[in-house]
């Protein structure tokens, strides 16, 4: 029986698929009153696009798709009683729609009424092979006929056709890859050990209850999203192992805290599974299936106070810690544990911190940012275990602190951007709590004597000077007075000492309070014990001082793409794991340059794929040799790595960024081959021989040599000390780098491309109209040019008090390339004459192309 049905598709097989498909045409009155009413309304719904597509019988109609993934995307097409004949019919109105995915799942009722497997195979082969036809884009799950169980009593002429729904399954397995569609095979999991469909998902043998849906829901969730089967945590913890169950959250409903000392982390779990949707409640009852966590210490890191213990088993979830603050960490990786809201993945994980210094740095002197935007970060800062928050709050540009002794300070009339916006002595405690709850602390900076113009104008009166030094004593008392802070930052950087004496008294103020200082190096001169927060590339940590490493650990000098590269190969304090000394780092975001609105304080600096890549870094450990802007290549140890990591990054950035600008795509599988470098002397205009047509064939490219990524630093602008992408670049030449991508269907996309990324520190003059920079780069696409936006300052100096528009690829609106059906030639020229820039306008020998699939 077996090989006549083999053979029998090995012919459907090879008519099928060198021919353009044609449906066979069924008559309306083979189908149910119920089959036209379900069929007409699919027809008269709306077109939308990017849909998601469920498509089957009275399985996937029981289904409310939208509601157990709360995604309206996701669409029913089931129909109660259908055949596969039935799905042919009416495929044509789904693949009209062009939708992203579609989730096939027919059959067990044309077995019921007598249909042969091979028939019901070559309906659904039939049905897939149109789909690619008609929309090659779309992406095909067929999902395997469910298992059976008689022990029910019901639906006896469909439970009683096991064997022919393991036949057809195995079919369908066997020609996936020549039909292009995935196997979902649901039939092993939701069996029991005879083979029989699990009786605690049914209760009739052939459909599901909605434990059965869940089940379901949390089998396809990864597919439906185009993630990982298994979810992915950031940071990763230092050891994971998955189990091989599963644990039904949605049956549990007590939270067990056996410490006093508890209570505040299960009403944070309580309150943060409720806004799932599952209702939980502190309770001391261990009815199975329960969460608990406890005190207790984690052998082998019983003096690391941010170290836990996380055990996932099929009836209870046990979170344990040295202290609450690991207790709390544990809490944020049971998050991401239960991406799906219905079932956690079994796993048992041991878990502790690199570093006891993870922070993020906000200079709100020069660009204020509200409360609520504040709070917004906070909260990612917890979610991926970050625990410093570094807030700058004064500048040359505006003092933002209130003083009660110096009201003069938040004055409006001496503030140069966002006049009059402040913290207030209230606001200031409020954030403080804030952080405080999710055990964060709060730094304050309030930088002297440097960076104080706006303190001179307010009080008339230099910081160095005798009478400044007093007034800045005085403040830092209030301030001490009025907020609850350990450590205070005095700045110190980038300044003429003329009172040697001014940052050592400060200091020693602030000691006398008992309190710890903080402050930049390089910088003035401070006394031991100050913990010095290092920011320029050449410092090394120094001996018996505390040291937190923020060296090119700057957003807004960052390519968004290379920022999440650079930050993911940085050495934190050129050690794989700190010390009493090697603290850990901060990430900082200086946007020097005015913004016309907060959030660009966020969009223009890629804050949270960035931020994300760090806490990694630093919560982790390990990295290598400081600094690395590329991602190496594949077989490489780095780049391994690096590709693991952008798996996990994509899918936090897709679940949990969904209402938050994340601007980061997959680069890692980008290949270039680079082709230079050519000598033009100085005249980047120059034509080079891959500017002709004939010179793209794919043997004659094997020869050059290939990199790897979406933005392709040739130079970086603080090389050498920050290497790219070529070992020894050199001035007046030209690089060609040359790519193939292929596309499904001819049409447009969206890319983002650009060769500079302007900084957001510095007043860098606005791209030329008409060019997409001043050295001439250019770019083709199947030998037509690209042509660069109409850019709204274009060819306009730049200005540190004139905002960002369309600039950065990462914030203007992709560029729009129509790709042919088949495989497309992408030519980049990437010219320079000098490397020689000013301040304002360093050079940068760069390019980005990478296509943005979901850009909104």
């Amino acid at each position: 029986m077996k090989k006549k049905t083999a053979l029998f598709l090995m012919m459907i097989v090879s008519h099928i698929l060198p021919a353009q498909v044609q449906l066979p045409f069924y008559s309306d009155t083979l189908f149910s009153t119920y089959y036209h009413q379900r069929w007409t309304l699919f027809q008269s719904l709306p077109q939308t696009k990017g849909d998601i597509i469920f498509i089957g019988n009275s399985i996937t109609d029981g289904g409310e798709w939208s509601e157990l993934f709360n995604d309206v995307k996701i669409k029913n097409r089931g129909i109660s009683g259908d055949i596969s004949a039935g799905v042919i019919k009416r495929i044509d109105e789904v693949v009209k729609r062009k939708p992203t995915k579609v989730f096939l799942l027919i059959g067990t009722n044309d077995l019921a009424r007598g249909i042969s497997p091979d028939s019901v195979v070559k309906n659904i082969l039939l049905s897939a092979a149109f789909i690619k036809q008609e929309s090659p884009s779309t992406k095909l799950f067929v999902q395997s006929i469910l298992p059976v169980n008689d022990v029910f009593g019901k639906f006896g002429g469909h439970t009683s056709k096991a064997e022919q729904i393991k036949l057809v399954n195995e079919e369908l397995l066997r020609h996936a890859g020549k039909f292009g569609y995935t196997f979902l095979n649901l039939h092993k999991i939701f069996s029991d050990e005879k083979g029989k469909l699990k009786q605690e998902l049914t209760n009739d043998g052939l459909h599901l209850t909605g434990e059965g849906y869940l089940f379901w829901k949390h089998l396809v969730y990864a597919d439906i999203y185009g993630l990982a089967n298994k979810p992915a945590l950031l940071p990763a913890p230092q050891q994971l192992k998955w189990t091989g169950r599963v644990f039904p959250l949605y049956k549990c409903k007590s939270i067990v805290a056996t410490s006093e000392f508890l209570q505040k982390e299960a009403a944070m779990l309580k309150e943060l599974l409720s806004a799932r949707g599952l209702m939980f409640s502190p309770d001391k009852s261990e009815a199975s299936p329960f969460i608990k966590m406890q005190l207790g210490e984690i052998a082998g890191h019983e003096d690391n106070d941010e170290a836990y213990k996380l055990t996932v088993n099929s009836d209870n979830i046990l979170l344990k810690a040295n202290t609450t603050k690991g207790i709390f960490y544990a809490i944020q990786t049971l998050k991401q544990l239960m991406r799906d809201n219905a079932y956690i993945n079994t796993c048992e994980i041991t878990d502790w911190s690199a570093f006891s210094w993870r922070g993020y740095m906000i200079d709100v002197g020069r660009n204020f940012q509200s409360i609520s935007q504040l709070k917004q970060q906070i909260d990612a800062m917890a979610a991926y275990k970050l625990n410093t928050f570094h807030l700058h709050l004064t500048e040359d540009i505006a003092w933002r602190l209130q003083s009660k002794r110096f009201p003069q300070l938040k004055d409006a009339k001496y503030m140069l951007r966002n006049p009059g916006e402040f913290y207030s002595l209230d606001e200031m405690r409020e954030l403080i709590a804030y952080c405080k709850n999710k055990y964060i602390r709060l730094i304050p900076e309030i930088d002297m004597p440097g960076h104080s113009a706006a303190f001179t104008r307010a009080l008339n009166v230099d910081m160095q000077s005798d009478s400044g030094l007093v007034i800045c004593k005085n403040m830092i008392k209030e301030l001490i007075t009025e907020l609850d802070v350990d450590i205070v930052h005095i700045g110190g950087d980038e300044v003429k000492i003329t009172n040697k004496h001014f940052l050592p008294e400060i200091a020693a103020l602030l000691k006398s309070l008992n309190k710890k200082v903080m402050a930049w190096d390089p910088g003035g001169n401070l006394p031991k014990g100050t913990i010095l927060q290092m920011w320029n590339g050449g410092t090394i940590p120094k001996i018996n001082y505390p040291s937190i490493d923020s060296r090119h650990l700057y957003l807004n000098h960052f390519d968004p793409l290379e920022g999440v590269v650079t930050t993911f190969n940085h050495l934190i304090c050129d050690t794989a794991q700190g010390d009493e000394n090697k603290l850990g780092g901060i990430l900082c975001n200086w946007p020097d340059r005015r913004v016309s609105r907060e959030e660009d304080l966020i969009n223009m600096n890629a804050v949270y794929p960035v931020m994300l890549s760090f806490s990694e870094r630093c919560w982790l450990g390990g990295g290598w040799k400081n600094y690395l802007s590329d991602i190496s290549s594949p077989g490489n140890e780095r780049y391994n790595a690096f590709v693991e990591f952008e798996n996990r990054l994509l899918e936090h950035g897709a679940i949990y960024f969904k209402n938050h600008s994340f601007p980061y795509v997959r680069q890692s599988n980008l290949e270039w081959k680079l082709i230079g470098p050519f000598d033009n002397k100085g005249k980047t205009e120059t034509v080079f021989d891959p500017e002709a047509s004939s010179f793209t064939g794919t043997a004659l490219l094997e020869k050059y040599p290939s990199v790897f990524g979406g933005t392709i630093l040739l130079r970086h602008f603080w090389s050498p000390m920050i290497g790219s992408h070529l070992d020894n670049p050199k001035d007046s030449t030209t690089y060609y780098a040359i790519r193939k991508v292929w596309s499904e269907e001819a049409g447009l996309r969206n890319f983002w491309i650009g060769f500079n990324n302007l900084g957001r520190a510095n007043a860098t003059d606005s791209p030329p109209a008409g060019e997409w920079d001043y050295k001439g780069s250019k770019i083709w696409v199947n030998g037509k040019l690209v042509s660069p936006p109409n850019w709204k300052l274009g060819g306009q100096k730049g200005n540190a008090e004139t905002p960002l528009f369309d600039e950065g690829y990462e914030y203007r609106e992709p560029s729009k390339i129509y790709l042919q059906k088949g495989w497309n030639t992408i030519l980049i020229k990437a010219p320079i004459g000098t490397f020689k820039g000013e301040w304002n306008n360093p050079v940068k020998w760069m390019f980005t192309f990478v296509e943005v699939i979901d850009w909104k």
